[in-house]
């Protein structure tokens, strides 16, 4: 049971709401205009889940080894790092997670594409090839670009662009403009939810040799940029409520600027960046939330 608890906490499940709000927006938008299959959301779900824990897996393997997770690091003290699961552990789990990725993903592939779309498939397996590399590349091997600064891109594109443009395609076969400022919006958060760790973690990671665009910015542009990060976000969102104003309820997500602007001030205050660490759980919770939001504010019009 011990054990079992010890991998749970290795997988990470805080982050998983964070990772599954691109597809809640992107289902949501399809459900609008007229696309919904409740399998295709089932494994959109339990493929982007199964893609978090094993980023989760890598980033814990990847650090440990390299030293970077240490007593400096401010964050929960992470599996390998504490010597309670191995690197060679750690590594076999890694690799049994992508089968349940590639699994998951043909049985996604299959109920969205059938056989009638080749090429379709074929792209989508190649995005998948991609995300696992994605997932894994960001701490392991001497190239990991996590440690190059990357890490905010790659998060944007992959936990906004990718999650929510991707899943409105399972369901509609199609990419329309429609959806381009929300996943704008889900990217910016995502990425914040990067900074703010980087920002905690940036004495730790300047010992390790892990550059990441927090240290390279340092402490007081790295608030700047969240601040960017974080307005950008809300910016699109009211853009898109704006541009596509069908009915009330599509302003819903309005609510959640609330909580964002406190989580602003409180970093904007934080003197010290032990303090920063609390927000994270604030700021994931708060892009799940506005996704939620977001989507229902167009569903409800059409149920």
């Amino acid at each position: 049971m011990d054990k079992f608890k010890l991998w749970i906490s290795a997988f990470r499940l805080r982050t998983l709401p964070l990772s599954v709000s691109g597809i809640i927006v992107g289902t949501c938008l399809a459900y609008y205009n007229g696309f919904f299959n409740i399998l295709i959301f089932v494994f959109a779900i339990l493929a982007t889940v199964s893609l978090q824990i094993l980023s989760n897996l890598a980033n814990d393997y990847g650090d440990g080894v390299k030293g970077t997770d240490n007593d400096q690091r401010i964050g929960p003290e992470r599996a390998v790092q504490s010597g309670k699961i191995t690197p060679e552990q750690m590594f076999e789990a890694i690799k049994i997670n992508i089968l349940i990725v590639i699994l998951i993903v043909f049985l996604l592939i299959l109920v969205s594409f059938g056989r009638n779309y080749f090429w379709y498939s074929l792209i989508f397996f190649v995005l998948t090839g991609l995300s696992i590399y994605a997932a894994i590349k960001y701490t392991v091997g001497e190239s990991a670009y996590g440690y190059r600064a990357l890490g905010d891109l790659m998060v944007f594109i992959f936990f906004g662009l990718l999650s929510v443009m991707g899943t409105y395609f399972l369901f509609t076969r199609n990419l329309d403009d429609f959806i381009l400022l929300p996943a704008c919006a889900i990217g910016f958060l995502s990425a914040g939810v990067l900074n703010l760790n980087n920002m905690r973690d940036i004495e730790s990671d300047k010992t390790s040799d892990k550059i990441t665009l927090a240290l390279k910015l340092g402490i007081k542009r790295a608030k700047k940029y969240h601040c960017a990060l974080i307005i950008g976000a809300i910016l699109c969102t009211l853009g898109f409520g704006v541009l596509y104003y069908r009915s009330p309820f599509n302003f819903m997500f309005i609510a959640m600027y609330i909580p964002l602007i406190m989580h602003l001030l409180a970093v904007l205050k934080a003197k010290d960046v032990k303090l920063l660490d609390k927000q994270l759980k604030v700021l994931a919770l708060s892009t799940f939330g506005l996704a939620i939001l977001l989507g229902l504010g167009y569903v409800i019009p059409v149920l």
